[in-house]
């Protein structure tokens, strides 16, 4: 049941904005599950859930750890690349990275982690990295994204 109900926990929380514990509390009782508020603050700790200010500016629960960790490396990711990197450009589906000498391998690692979703494949060698997007327009846009981060 304990799983069920932090299940549910999560989904009312991604669902909707909930800004108590007394909000939740009473969202769980209408679904059926009977809590009480130390009930309630135990499930918050144990899903480490935190009360932060959303995109929109509410203060609102909210999961910590996914939204913390993946900042955090996110912002390791983008540290490794620029201090790696001293250019970027491309030619039709590729994308050609300069980097230091030995550096490559440690700042494909990082394309790989922050450009998942544009890059389909990556090599890395000595200096000098080639990723694969599926066409110009995405080496384009992949390559103004590296730029920035130099």
């Amino acid at each position: 049941m304990k799983n069920i109900r932090q299940q549910k926990i999560l989904d009312l929380i991604a669902q909707n904005i909930i800004t108590t514990q007394d909000d939740l509390q009473e969202q769980l009782e209408a679904l059926g599950f009977k809590v009480t508020q130390s009930t309630v603050s135990r499930d918050i700790k144990d899903l480490r859930i935190v009360k932060s200010q959303d995109k929109d500016g509410i203060y609102r629960y909210l999961v910590a750890e996914k939204n913390t960790e993946s900042r955090r490396d996110r912002n390791h990711f983008e540290e490794v690349f620029s201090r790696a990197c001293v250019g970027v450009t491309y030619s039709l589906n590729t994308v050609v990275i300069k980097c230091y000498s030995g550096m490559a391998s440690g700042a494909c690692v990082a394309v790989d982690h922050l450009f998942s979703d544009m890059v389909l494949g990556s090599l890395a060698g000595d200096d000098t990295i080639l990723a694969i997007t599926a066409g110009e327009r995405e080496s384009i846009v992949l390559t103004e994204r590296l730029k920035k981060l130099i």
